[in-house]
């Protein structure tokens, strides 16, 4: 954790409130308002906003541990919030006449995303018109625009991966998120019939990876905006496991501390199955933390140098955070599984960790299956395999 962490510190002085609304964020299924206000007074929205519009621009080290530290205390709102900021990272990459449509006059606006393609589009002149059912939109509630997920033919008649850019007036929000985690996050449909997108609101995704989108080169002082987008727009994923993992860890502590037996008086928290369960996962967590820390920190040497990272390099930072979210998930159940039927009761903190935790591994990018076979062939100085993204 860094020790010179401005927000890091106000996170942590707001922790106490977001926390106490941990409950009523699974009941109401988003994010509650009073968390994006508190949030939002701390200035955490712009971690990753361009200082041209009042942003911060902080480290990659720096948010990740904000977003873990968030997790402790909501994990759903986490989810929510660390992508509404990340989407910031990626609206940077876009073009001036777009950032400035964002932020020129609401300068603490945010973005959701559905980005899986699943959209249809007809060419038009000047841009496209896009409809679909877009699903998976964490935090929508609380954004004033959305990033989709297109297909787009280009001169060569191949379909290019790309995202648009929409205003919330060109799309509806279905209420569909009823999930058995993070069920803060309010990670609802995106409803869009036949809305209009502009060529200044799309942007090809390789391009955004490769340093050749329209917003390259707009901020040349900023070690955070010469990076491929996905790096940062996934970050939050494994810093959530992380931060409900250690919470995890306290949790269980406290609630074994004094727990005795109900048929034979037993203390448990002195038993020796417990403190061989808690010394284990404590230490798969801390080394979770120190992969973590050392993937993060090359992310942003990276940045510093103005440097993309190479293929294998790429293949690493997605794979080493996909494997520190299956060590916390583990370590978690690790946990979870000895600490009694009471912490199954809805309410029970512990319960909620555990659901929380298992979704930070059920996203498309941390999937280990998908990941090994990823880095597995990188080792193996084969291609891609372009069906695994």
């Amino acid at each position: 954790m860094s020790a010179n962490n401005p927000l890091l510190a106000e996170v942590q002085r707001i922790l106490p409130e977001i926390a106490a609304n941990a409950n009523e964020a699974e009941q109401l299924r988003q994010v509650p308002e009073q968390n994006i206000r508190l949030l939002k007074s701390i200035g955490m929205h712009r971690a990753f906003q361009p200082k041209k519009y009042g942003g911060l621009e902080i480290s990659l080290p720096e948010f990740a541990d904000c977003v873990a530290a968030l997790a402790g205390a909501c994990g759903g709102t986490a989810w929510a919030f660390s992508l509404l900021c990340t989407h910031s990272h990626q609206l940077a990459m876009f073009s001036q006449r777009l950032q400035d449509e964002v932020w020129g006059s609401n300068p603490d606006a945010t973005a959701s995303s559905s980005i899986a393609p699943f959209s249809q589009i007809e060419e038009a002149e000047g841009g496209v018109y896009l409809s679909g059912e877009m699903g998976w939109s964490s935090g929508c509630d609380h954004a004033e625009w959305a990033i989709v997920g297109m297909r787009r033919k280009n001169a060569a008649g191949e379909a290019v991966y790309s995202f648009g850019v929409l205003p919330r007036s060109d799309y509806e929000i279905r209420d569909n998120w009823y999930a058995m985690g993070m069920k803060g996050s309010g990670s609802k449909m995106l409803v869009i019939r036949n809305a209009f997108i502009p060529n200044h609101r799309i942007e090809a995704a390789k391009d955004m990876m490769e340093g050749r989108s329209s917003g390259f080169g707009l901020y040349p002082d900023s070690a955070i905006f010469y990076t491929p987008y996905r790096p940062y727009f996934a970050s939050g994923f494994a810093s959530i496991s992380l931060g409900l993992a250690e919470r995890m860890l306290q949790a269980f502590k406290e609630k074994t501390l004094n727990r005795v037996r109900a048929y034979t008086g037993v203390n448990v928290g002195t038993a020796t199955p417990a403190l061989m369960r808690l010394a284990e996962s404590t230490h798969q967590i801390a080394a979770a933390r120190a992969f973590l820390e050392k993937t993060w920190q090359d992310h942003a040497a990276h940045g510093r140098r103005h440097e993309y990272p190479s293929r294998e390099t790429l293949a690493f930072w997605r794979t080493n955070q996909a494997y520190a979210v299956k060590m916390c998930i583990e370590a978690v159940d690790r946990l979870f599984s000895a600490a009694g039927a009471t912490s199954w009761m809805e309410g029970n903190e512990l319960q909620r960790l555990f659901r929380d935790s298992h979704m930070t591994g059920a996203h498309a990018y941390t999937d280990y299956d998908v990941c090994a076979q990823i880095l597995g062939r990188e080792l193996m100085g084969l291609e891609p395999d372009p069906s695994m993204v």
